[in-house]
């Protein structure tokens, strides 16, 4: 899952309400290490073998409305975050954050998809996401789209050039979303918030 070039996920955020619950969910779960962010950042920084895997961040942090529920942000690499949001606007997308910068880090925009899962995308700066093997059993896997109409989502993704890698979009009575996977694991594990994540071996 090495994604240095523009397609496919390259990143994820969980953001929590009860960041030390969560902490300790995913350690047991998956052997996640959180490092504490330290100074002004308020995002942990997810660690698996010696690899950055993901980030952990505190939804009490005045960034984030009150209210909002724990979450997973997932991250599309793209090669120009402006000129791709246009192009999913164009192909029925919404935008909920315009593309902006990241200090030293890349250029990254939020959207929602047509079927209803939000998605952001991340341009590369300083920052290129994931880097861990493909194969290292409890690293993140590429995610899953579900939801109500996964041919609508799947031709959503193709018509606006937004490259998904191995992605796959399965039904689900449910509103839509990107739901994030973890490398051999058995039986989804759900955080204190209600995050769940998919297993990859069926």
């Amino acid at each position: 899952m090495h994604s240095s070039s523009p397609d496919g996920f390259c990143w994820f955020d969980l953001k929590a309400r009860d960041v030390a619950a969560t902490a300790g969910t995913l350690t047991a779960a998956f052997g996640w290490r959180a490092a504490d962010p330290g100074g002004l950042r308020s995002a942990h920084v997810l660690e698996h073998r010696g690899f950055r895997i993901g980030g952990l961040s505190d939804l009490s942090a005045p960034v984030y409305p009150a209210g909002l529920p724990d979450h997973v942000a997932l991250y599309l690499a793209v090669d120009d975050a402006q000129s791709r949001t246009a192009a999913a606007v164009a192909a029925g997308a919404r935008v909920l954050v315009e593309p902006f910068d990241v200090p030293e880090q890349g250029r990254v925009a939020t959207l929602v998809d047509p079927v209803g899962a939000v998605v952001s995308l991340w341009e590369p700066g300083g920052f290129a996401g994931w880097e861990h093997p493909d194969d290292l059993d409890g690293a993140p896997a590429v995610p899953v789209h579900r939801g109500p109409d996964p041919e609508a989502a799947r031709a959503f993704y193709r018509r606006s050039g937004l490259g998904t890698g191995a992605a796959s979009f399965e039904h689900a009575d449910e509103a839509a979303s990107w739901c994030p996977r973890v490398r051999g694991l058995r039986e989804p594990v759900r955080t204190p918030g209600g995050v769940v994540f998919l297993a990859d071996v069926p």
